[in-house]
């Protein structure tokens, strides 16, 4: 009994945790991150699979569509259960092509339109988060 007590309070703990990394500050600290970052605007990018996906924003997720390759999304208002979403998805209209106006980010019984899409110069990225390390 004192050992399901304990496990409880650990995933509390945890569970604490994981709540504080989704806060809107923390969103915002998360985008000010990739904000210099951003190249212009583009009608859509090739996707195969989604590589990982990182909420920054209430409207703003980043989405890796390769290891190096990351876009950061921006979906028409509302979209009220992004901001909480565990897992999403992404619709492609043509083949192997997530493109605005078109494609969907999708979440559980819901979907929201991409309105923008902003590749990340992630190689610029690691290379000033390098050049800081040293």
């Amino acid at each position: 009994m004192k050992f399901r007590m304990a496990a409880t309070l650990v995933l509390g703990v945890l569970v604490a945790g994981l709540a504080h990394a989704d806060t809107r500050a923390t969103q915002q600290k998360n985008l000010e991150k990739y904000t210099p970052y951003l190249e212009a605007p583009v009608d859509g990018f090739t996707f195969w699979s989604l590589y990982k996906w990182q909420l920054v924003g209430p409207q703003k997720v980043v989405v890796w569509s390769t290891i190096k390759d990351a876009y950061l999304l921006t979906v028409e208002t509302p979209c009220p259960r992004l901001e909480w979403a565990h897992g999403i998805g992404l619709t492609s209209a043509q083949s192997h092509q997530i493109s605005k106006r078109l494609d969907f980010v999708t979440l559980a019984r819901e979907r929201c339109r991409i309105e923008e899409i902003q590749p990340i110069d992630t190689a610029q990225m690691a290379k000033d988060r390098r050049a800081a390390d040293q």
